[in-house]
């Protein structure tokens, strides 16, 4: 018995639909290889524009940030601290001293201008920073070395500023804060209301000082206001050293409140010299 013409691979008609399935198949695969393929490309030269860019950054941090008002022939050398004193991200320390070693090593420097832009930060930081600046000038005592403030040069900023031989800012300027600040919160009340209470084991009675979550003694207060006076007065100390007597004021005065002076009026308690800009300053003091 023949069987029916109508099976499908007696079909003429089938090997044409099917041809034509696999044609409209090797389409959609090949379009979406292809456009899998641009996407994997746009994909990796997005990473290799991140990554240059991230070097980018990385190198702005880490960069020399000693340049020269000219740049060649006698030149001033300026080198730039900006920023939290302390930062993590930037050793201001280790960048001042590096720059001003350069320049030290450079015949054509007649000077050098820090540029200075930092509402403060850490008094340890800004400490070794005043010392080491006091014992290159010591060294070399044919360079003068300046400071001037742009829009800040606050606390910690000040502390290092203060070693140097002039100290020069806007009139508009922030310039002062000789203080020291510490601080946190007591949350001891709030742990009451909602019913908690902290179980803090320390060996050591004030080892939790501190903590927010615990009450602070009569003593432990204590302890901090003798830990800030002792941390102002080695501030005070080491302004007084560095400013001498262009300090107006060479008691525990207003200057040593822990309050910010303008330029105008900084220059009136004789914490700032006179007023002037890196260009100014390079162009007029140093002239070169």
């Amino acid at each position: 018995m023949q069987e029916p013409y109508s099976r499908e691979g007696n079909n003429p008609s089938s090997h044409s639909g099917s041809f034509w399935e696999r044609e409209v198949l090797r389409e959609v695969l090949l379009a979406s290889y292809k456009e899998q393929r641009s996407a994997r490309i746009w994909r990796n030269i997005w990473r290799v524009i991140g990554v240059i860019l991230f070097l980018m950054f990385i190198a702005s941090l880490f960069g020399d940030d000693t340049d020269a008002v000219q740049s060649s022939g006698e030149h001033t050398a300026v080198i730039d601290l900006k920023g939290e004193i302390g930062n993590e991200l930037d050793d201001q320390v280790e960048m001042l001293r590096t720059g001003m070693e350069a320049v030290y090593n450079n015949p054509n420097a007649k000077a050098i201008i820090i540029r200075a832009n930092s509402p403060g930060g850490s008094p340890v930081v800004s400490n070794i920073a005043f010392n080491e600046i006091r014992r290159m000038k010591s060294e070399h005592k044919d360079i003068p070395v300046y400071v001037v403030a742009e829009d800040m040069c606050a606390s910690g900023c000040y502390y290092i500023a203060a070693a140097a031989d002039k100290i020069y800012a806007d009139p508009s300027s922030v310039v002062g804060s000789i203080g020291v600040i510490g601080g946190g919160f007591d949350a001891t009340g709030l742990m009451d209301k909602i019913g908690i209470k902290r179980r803090l084991k320390i060996a050591g009675s004030n080892k939790g000082m501190g903590d927010p979550f615990s009450p602070e003694t009569p003593a432990q207060t204590q302890i901090w206001e003798k830990m800030l006076t002792d941390i102002h007065k080695e501030f005070i100390k080491s302004v007084k050293l560095g400013r001498g007597k262009r300090l107006k004021d060479q008691q525990y005065s207003d200057v040593f409140s822990g309050r910010i002076y303008t330029g105008s009026e900084a220059k009136e308690v004789g914490l700032i010299d006179d007023f002037g800009s890196v260009y100014s300053v390079a162009r007029d003091v140093v002239k070169a």
